[in-house]
């Protein structure tokens, strides 16, 4: 679908002007993904995030112009990438919207932060606040696209992983009905020194783990649904527990997993009804070592699939010595590079990252069908913090708000 020889053939390429916001982690690796697109022409027109210092070295070391402002950056761009923390999304996708620029925005979509204090208590405000503040952000981010010659383009990956877009093809063909689904993403902790408090990140395991499987099983509903009435099927209400394992008294902490969490939780399950009656039951924590825990199973009425993106086995390896490959990247959060190893041989590649991009470039400059777009991440959001609902509610069933478009 997204590899068509002909439709490039038939196509002459654009030229497409893209700028980062972020210096972080994501902005490293959508600079990367943007180097392996090949169905546009893209130039990185430069890069823009307030902390000067770290923006200087980000651009220096890629060759890219450091923009002393945001604007500067959108105005000499076709293309915005929101690679900033979440807390910052919904204001850089609308100055960019309100100047009809097309926003790729990483995951999670947006949130809601708090009262904006740096003494905001995460573990102790009223979950219905969060709720009602997302669903605010949400429709702000949608009415600015709904004004704007611009769209959104929701960077979650899982939907362009290769074996999310093989299931994809499979329910498109067979007309097949997904029954119940289960998935998880998990790891020993995060990469981000803004991810442990609610006020910067919008909440722990649930947002910035769960978000993934979750929008995969979200994705795939809507695939279904459109496939076979040329309607996606919705999800409609979440029951859910979440838990803060690494700030019990009991815990002991050896150095494996990262407990330095403020007032978010490391552990979530969250249950979610569609409006056909199936459901989806996805896990997420910070409690995982041995690299990223990354799949999403697949129970149709007339086939199974699992999803393994990491890890699987497409490489092994057997490293005697630790030292030995100090030089070799083996997987994201692995811990170890000796024993045994899921040795990943394109890791980006099995997690969509440039798949994800090849398709956003092709959507702005052929105007092609988006497959993740603002509706499947107003979904996602939404059945979020309908999900922090329901977890003060000790997993009480939640409605999922319904968001007009």
């Amino acid at each position: 679908m997204y590899n068509d020889a002909s439709f490039l053939k038939a196509m002459k390429k654009k030229t497409l002007r893209a700028g980062i916001v972020g210096s972080g982690f994501a902005a490293n690796f959508h600079f990367d993904a943007l180097n392996r697109v090949h169905g546009t022409v893209v130039e990185i027109a430069g890069v823009y995030s307030p902390t000067e210092e770290k923006r200087n070295a980000f651009a220096r070391k890629r060759e890219l112009h450091s923009c002393e402002t945001m604007e500067e950056l959108i105005d000499g761009s076709d293309v915005i990438h929101v690679c900033s923390p979440p807390v910052t999304h919904e204001a850089v996708a609308i100055s960019a919207l309100e100047r009809d620029k097309w926003v790729i925005v990483e995951k999670p979509f947006t949130g809601y932060f708090g009262d904006g204090s740096d003494s905001f208590n995460g573990d102790i405000f009223p979950r219905q606040e969060a709720l009602d503040g997302a669903i605010e952000s949400i429709r702000r981010i949608l009415a600015a696209e709904k004004k704007s010659r611009g769209k959104i383009l929701y960077a979650e990956n899982w939907v362009y992983a290769p074996s999310i877009q093989k299931e994809r093809e499979i329910l498109e063909k067979t007309g097949g009905q997904i029954l119940w689904m289960h998935g998880e993403e998990s790891h020993s902790g995060s990469h981000s020194a803004a991810y442990g408090k609610w006020r910067l990140s919008g909440g722990g395991s649930l947002m910035g783990k769960g978000c993934h499987p979750l929008t995969g099983a979200l994705y795939l509903k809507q695939v279904e649904g459109n496939a076979r009435d040329g309607r996606p099927i919705r999800p409609v209400s979440v029951s859910t527990r979440t838990h803060a394992i690494t700030r019990t008294p009991g815990f002991r902490d050896d150095g494996h997993i990262r407990a330095n969490y403020t007032d978010i939780e490391d552990f979530a399950m969250i249950h979610v009804v569609f409006e056909d009656g199936t459901l989806a039951a996805i896990f997420a924590s910070e409690l995982v070592l041995g690299g990223v825990h990354n799949w999403l199973e697949v129970n149709a009425n007339n086939h199974r699939a699992i999803c393994n993106i990491n890890p699987n086995t497409a490489m092994q390896t057997y490293n005697p010595v630790e030292s030995q490959f100090q030089d070799i990247y083996v997987a994201e959060k692995i811990g170890t590079k000796q024993g045994w190893a899921p040795t990943s041989p394109d890791e980006d590649w099995f997690t969509g990252y440039q798949h994800e991009m090849e398709a956003f470039y092709r959507n702005v400059a052929y105007e092609t069908p988006v497959q993740s777009d603002s509706r499947l991440a107003a979904d996602s959001i939404a059945a979020i913090y309908a999900g922090y609902l329901s977890a003060e509610k000790c997993g009480a069933e939640v409605r999922i708000p319904s968001i007009s478009q």
